[in-house]
This record gives C-alpha cells, sequence and structure tokens, in this order.
C-alpha cells in the first residue's frame, strides 16, 4: 500500500522531468536536455549513414546493410513512388531524411537515461514547419505563386461554392503543421510517460527488498515482476511506435507534396 501512496508524487516528479531543463546555458540561448540528446541522435544517424555508404555494394552483405536497404527500399517505393508519383526522385533525399531522423530521435529516446529529441513541442514544430516550407515551395515552384494559391480551389464547382470551399483549404492546409508537430510530440510524449509510470512502480515494490531481505518484503517485491513484464512489453510497442511516427509524419508530408503539385481537384 505504500507503494501505491507515493505513486503520485513520484508520478508528478516523472512529469517534471520531461520540462525542458537547460544542460548549458539558459533556456533562451543554451542547450537543453532535448537539444543535447537531438544532437546525439544526428551524430548517431550521420554516423550510421557513413558506415552504410562506406560498406554499399549492388549486393548487400551482412544484417546491417540489408536492413537499411529494405528501409531505403520500403521509402523508396512505399512513400516516394507510390504516394508522390513521377517526381518522387527529387524528393527522396528529403523524404529518407525526415524519416531517418525522427526515427533514430525516437530510438534513442527509449533507452533508459536518455530523452528523445522529439520529446519536446519545439522540435517536433520546428520539423512541421520545415516540412510545411517545403511542400508549400514544390507547389509555388510548379504553379507559380498564384497558381498556386488557385490550385486550392477545385476545379469544375460553381462560383460561390468554390470560394467557401478554397477557405477551408486554405486552413486545412495552414493547420498541417499544427497537426503534424502536435501527433508527433504527443505519441512520443504519452509513451514515456507509461513507460516511465510503469518503471516508478518496478522500484517502488521491489526497494524494501533491496534494502532488506524479508519474507514479508518478498511477497511485496512480487508484483514488481509483474510490472517488470508488463515494462518489456511496453518497451517493445514504443519501438514499433517510434517507427509508425516517423513513418506516418514522412507519408504525410508526401501526401502534401503530391497535393501541392498537382492539378486544382
Amino acid at each position: 500500500m505504500e507503494a501505491f501512496e507515493l505513486l503520485p508524487e513520484e508520478i508528478n516528479h516523472l512529469v517534471s522531468e520531461f520540462h525542458s531543463i537547460p544542460v548549458v546555458g539558459d533556456l533562451m540561448t543554451g542547450v537543453t536536455q532535448y537539444t543535447f540528446w537531438m544532437i546525439v541522435s544526428a551524430i548517431l544517424l550521420l554516423i550510421i549513414m557513413f558506415a552504410f555508404v562506406k560498406n554499399m555494394s549492388l549486393v548487400p552483405h551482412g544484417m546491417f546493410q540489408n536492413m537499411m536497404e529494405y528501409i531505403i527500399q520500403f521509402i523508396e517505393k512505399d512513400v516516394g513512388k507510390a504516394i508522390v508519383g513521377k517526381t518522387w526522385k527529387k524528393h527522396f533525399p528529403f523524404l529518407a531524411t525526415l524519416f531517418f531522423f525522427i526515427f533514430v530521435n525516437n530510438v534513442v529516446g527509449i533507452i533508459p537515461g536518455m530523452k528523445p529529441g522529439s520529446g519536446t513541442i519545439s522540435t517536433t514544430a520546428a520539423l512541421a514547419l520545415v516540412a510545411f516550407i517545403y511542400f508549400i515551395a514544390c507547389g509555388v515552384k510548379v504553379h507559380g505563386p498564384i497558381g498556386y494559391i488557385k490550385s486550392l480551389a477545385p476545379s469544375g464547382v460553381a462560383f460561390p461554392l468554390n470560394v467557401l470551399i478554397w477557405v477551408i483549404e486554405v486552413i486545412s492546409t495552414l493547420l498541417r503543421p499544427i497537426t503534424l508537430a502536435v501527433r508527433l510530440f504527443c505519441n512520443m510524449f504519452a509513451g514515456h510517460i507509461v513507460m516511465g509510470s510503469f518503471a516508478i512502480m518496478v522500484t517502488l515494490f521491489a526497494q524494501p527488498l533491496l534494502e532488506q531481505l524479508t519474507a514479508a518484503n518478498v511477497v511485496g517485491a512480487l508484483p514488481s515482476l509483474a510490472f517488470g513484464a508488463i515494462l518489456l512489453v511496453i518497451y517493445g510497442i514504443e519501438m514499433f511506435v517510434g517507427v509508425i511516427q516517423a513513418y506516418v509524419f514522412t507519408v504525410l508530408t508526401a501526401v502534401y507534396i503530391q497535393g501541392a503539385e498537382a492539378e486544382g481537384h
């Protein structure tokens, strides 16, 4: 019972640890723990890519090379060719970079003691803003500034209904970076709160046993085994969620690029 009494306090402490805390300087000009781990993730991604390119061959050898080839081909076929269409080649580097950057950040954040760069709204908002600027620029490049604005209106719809639909499309377009940022942030934040909560439960029930070996403490620590098993399952789920969220962000960006380059609906 004592473990459950301490749980609210520990949960509050857990949530406070997800606030942006500067490790160098201050919040305005320094480096927070999220920025630090984002830099670590970026360096790790560069190392992975250099290792892949260095060992690249016509016939991939080894688990690492085959896995990288599979992921790249998956992005090429299922995101580039299937969604963007005939112009997929020029957008592939951007889409692949988005996927790998988000994925590596998500995975690094799962490691105990680390924080995901994608675990703060400022990072996900920056990613969403980059995606927003990119697909808007693609639309302007294909249609021109005025042509892109006109392309938001559906063709074949009579006035004034076409104006109403155009206004809705403009609002929808402006909301896209917000939904991209919030979706990624909320999924990663919620997942880490759940993992942290179960980790706290394991610690609270096991701590008396670690302090003193008695029969009562052994019985009292039994729930920690169940919470530990659940925690392992959640870790696996979070790894899967990290992949899915990177994929969803990339797919939605590809959809927006395709829509920006397409003619009026």
